[in-house]
């Protein structure tokens, strides 16, 4: 007790010696919240005012974190975060490092968490530590799913097919829905892909179609007058994204007698957001997902 009391006292003096000589560390994410197995990245700034240059990244652990769950447990940590390569700072300048932490921690149970990142400053032997930031890991409830086959490459045949599986998954956080897409494998034990779509409108469900590619096309709405497009391919690609307005009819996918998909109804309303751009909008369904 009295060992780790001395420890905890060298540790603290060293962070109040760093932040006196003119260095700080601060951690920010774009998100408080999180599904299990979404990329999960933090930045941490470094600002040096010591007026001397910061020889940083040298050593392979001059960026560290440590990740508090239930309790003040520590989260087990999978493997060591990446943080090699030479990385000087001058004095009166700031740089940023950003990272995603899903790989190297076990984060794959809901619940409360917080996270601190160390800087080491070998030339001091000091550290700097930034102030805890608290994040969440949630459930999200499950909307629909669809195993399907991962198309062949060209050339290729007579092989049994890989089976995947689409998921939709919706959160609620603040009376705020938010749309996910999430690729598997069919025992969803591993997790290819997820990210947020995008806002939903409460009471509204979503509606998937997979076309004789096995994209996933999809339309949800958004506002009480206003529908999103999407077309995702089966590596988990975004390869069309539009908006519909509501009209005389609602908007709503329909298949053709070749297995394309296309919204029929609304009004497409050109923005920003699309995917292809606007100018060279072509039909996402008539081309084949593309494999890597």
């Amino acid at each position: 007790m009295k060992l780790s009391l001395a420890l905890l006292a060298v540790v603290l003096l060293d962070t109040l010696t760093g932040l006196a000589q003119g260095v700080s560390v601060e951690l920010s994410m774009d998100q408080q919240y999180f599904l299990p197995g979404e990329s999960l990245i933090v930045k941490v700034r470094v600002t040096n005012y010591s007026g001397q240059t910061l020889n940083l990244g040298k050593e392979d652990d001059w960026l560290t974190f440590t990740i508090e769950g239930r309790k003040d447990s520590v989260v087990s940590r999978l493997a060591p975060v990446p943080v090699q390569g030479e990385y000087t700072l001058e004095s009166s300048r700031s740089g940023t490092k950003a990272v995603d932490l899903v790989p190297y921690y076990d984060l794959s149970r809901p619940g409360n968490y917080t996270i601190t990142a160390i800087v080491q400053i070998p030339q001091w032997g000091r550290s700097v530590q930034s102030a805890s930031k608290a994040f969440n890991i949630i459930r999200g409830t499950r909307l629909w799913e669809q195993e399907f086959g991962v198309p062949q490459l060209e050339g290729v045949s007579g092989e049994r097919p890989e089976i995947r599986k689409y998921a939709l998954v919706q959160t609620i956080h603040q009376k705020h829905i938010t749309l996910y897409f999430r690729l598997s494998d069919p025992a969803d034990s591993r997790v290819l892909r997820i990210f947020a779509i995008g806002p939903m409108v409460s009471l509204s469900r979503p509606e998937p179609q997979l076309d004789k590619f096995s994209n996933l096309h999809l339309l949800y709405q958004i506002t009480a007058r206003s529908f999103s497009y999407s077309a995702i391919s089966p590596d988990g690609l975004v390869i069309a994204r539009e908006t519909y307005d509501y009209s005389d009819r609602k908007p709503k996918l329909q298949a053709d007698a070749d297995g394309r998909i296309k919204v029929i109804g609304g009004v497409r309303r050109f923005t920003s957001d699309d995917l292809p751009p606007s100018l060279t909008s072509t039909s996402s369904s008539d081309a084949a997902p593309p494999r890597p």
